[in-house]
Parts: C-alpha cells; structure tokens; sequence
C-alpha cells in the first residue's frame, strides 16, 4: 500500500482562494487534481466539500485544531 501525500504549503490567489498545494515531498499540484486525488483517497486528512453554488473544494477533515487548516498552512 502506497502512503498518503500529505499537502505542507499552499498558494492563494488575490482573493484568498487555494489555487495550487505543495505535498511534503514538493511535488505541487493544482487545485482541481488536488481534488481528484482527495476523491482518490490519495491525500492524507483532506476531504472535498461542495458550495452552495456546487463547485467542489478542499477542506481539511475536522480534528479540533486550526493550525492545520488549509487556510492557515504556509504559502509559497
């Protein structure tokens, strides 16, 4: 069984938005196949929530603890 990638960084656009992530091993990813591999169950403590407007996102799994929200991950 492969390990799971684990997202370290993220990049934003001007509005806040995750555009890309950054695995630990430095691979980066866009956004959308960042999706695709959550769906895939690739990445470790992600899942992929739904709008109101029904686009896709990531998010991560709740655990209680803020700092290792997307949101709050280092940018690159």
């Amino acid at each position: 069984m492969q390990d799971k990638a684990k997202i370290v960084k993220v990049k934003k656009n001007p509005h806040g938005e995750i555009t890309d992530v950054m695995m630990e091993d430095g691979n980066v990813y866009s956004i959308n196949d960042a999706i695709m591999m959550a769906k895939d169950n690739s990445i470790e403590n992600v899942n992929v929530g739904r709008s109101k407007n029904g686009k896709e996102y990531l998010r991560s799994n709740p655990n209680g603890f803020t700092n290792d929200n997307l949101d709050n991950l280092s940018t690159f």
